[in-house]
């Protein structure tokens, strides 16, 4: 097997003991068994991968990505597995920590994993270098770290929070004379800037104002002040507040409803993954804080007819696990995923499955379809993208959606392609 430096790499056979070891010393590593009624061949190798995420942190956690998964690998057993083969899955909390995450990608190695599938983690230089190492391909990621749309070893579904950000500052500059960005102050938040920027200069907008907050605060009350302040200015009455804080939106918006009456005219607005159906219905719906508000999304919204397998195959067999949310952005990524694996070692037919053989049948340029949720996906040299910076990103469409009457409403009937305006960010 060819590695990222053309170096050749030999993988030794492991027992079926080893395959369920775990890795001394790495982050919280369990697996997923077969499911009682479970169809698939048990004479079969297993096909074994991993899906990763932070739990249990201050700041970011994406606990319904492992659940899912792992609702997933029970739902596909019971209906005869993946080609006749039972799916396991490993999974592996990274922490939100650049360590851990190396840890996780380490124990995939060590766990001769097939693919690490579905996956959170803004680490991506720490995790990408073992897998790169060991030949083993990254499925469908979460899309927050710029690795994941450099590697040659990485297949995303989504196009990231780089896509998001660029088709926020699209769908803004229609209607916002001034914008304040509220991000993370981090790494991966410094990236939401210049691209933001390059959506909304589309209409010849100023560039947004950056306010950088803490990713683990319980209180956002100086932000949301200083955003609405600073929105507020604009002579039109055209001032609009973005925030991208990921879960900690809910705190922030928590803040910013106690300020907002002082500032009527200003707009708001955020991303999928900040922002989603179920965040609005807790938050009071029609009559809550993201009434009105601006989202851009990479799927279609939770209620389409589309995610119908999806929610049947959580009604059997998540068994009401309240990690999983039919909504949220990054169970939904682990669902597609998921739907990619699953093409995938289907189209081996009886052939040994091995992170090798994936790997090979995405590079030759296998097409997979996930029901109309992404368009056809393919990562062969022909389909890799025209934005430089991000050669990896195959499905760089965004949808436009608005709060409206406490629903998540699209407000395009088609989707938007940001290639173009990613490519000038860069």
């Amino acid at each position: 097997m060819t590695g990222t430096g053309g170096r050749r790499r030999t993988r030794s056979k492991r027992t079926s003991s080893s395959l369920t070891a775990l890795a001394a010393g790495t982050a919280l590593v369990a697996g997923c068994g077969l499911v009682p009624g479970a169809t698939a061949d048990s004479g079969a190798r297993p096909i074994t991968v991993m899906t990763w995420a932070p739990q249990k942190t201050g700041a970011t956690n994406k606990p319904g990505m492992p659940a899912m998964a792992q609702a997933y690998a029970r739902w596909v057993n019971a209906h005869g597995g993946i080609g006749g083969r039972t799916l396991k899955v490993l999974t592996c909390n990274d922490h939100n920590d650049s360590v851990d995450a190396a840890k996780c990608a380490r124990s995939a190695v060590d766990q001769d994993v097939v693919a690490v599938v579905g996956s959170y983690s803004q680490y991506g230089r720490s995790f990408m270098s073992p897998l790169e190492s060991a030949g083993i391909p990254y499925i469908g990621g979460y899309g927050v770290s710029d690795s994941e749309f450099a590697s040659p070893l990485s297949y995303p579904v989504n196009g990231g929070q780089a896509a998001l950000l660029a088709g926020t500052g699209q769908q803004l500059s229609t209607d916002c004379a001034r914008t304040v960005l509220v991000r993370p102050d981090t790494v991966a938040g410094d990236e939401l800037v210049s691209l933001m920027n390059t959506g909304l200069a589309l209409r010849h907008r100023p560039a947004a104002t950056d306010l950088r907050a803490a990713e683990d605060a319980t209180d956002y009350a100086d932000q949301a002040e200083r955003a609405l302040r600073t929105a507020s200015a604009d002579p039109g009455g055209k001032g609009c507040v973005v925030a991208a804080l990921g879960e900690r939106t809910d705190t922030f918006f928590d803040s910013f409803r106690r300020l907002r009456a002082d500032y009527p005219a200003v707009r708001t607005a955020s991303v999928l993954g900040s922002v989603d159906q179920s965040a609005v219905d807790r938050s009071g719906g029609a009559h809550g804080p993201y009434e009105g508000a601006y989202v851009t999304g990479w799927y279609p919204a939770s209620q389409d007819a589309r995610w119908a397998t999806m929610k049947k195959a959580l009604k059997e067999k998540a068994f009401g696990d309240n990690r999983i949310d039919a909504a949220d952005a990054g169970a939904q990524t682990t669902w597609i995923a998921y739907t990619v694996l699953r093409q995938v070692v289907e189209s081996l037919g009886t052939g040994e499955v091995t992170s090798d053989t994936v790997r090979r049948a995405l590079d030759k340029g296998l097409k997979v379809t996930t029901g109309g949720l992404t368009p056809p996906l393919r990562w062969d040299y022909a389909h890799m993208s025209a934005a430089g910076g991000y050669p990896r990103l195959v499905n760089a469409r965004v949808t436009f959606q608005r709060v409206t009457d406490g629903r998540l409403t699209a407000t395009r009937a088609s989707v938007v392609d940001v290639t173009d305006t990613l490519a000038k960010a860069l």
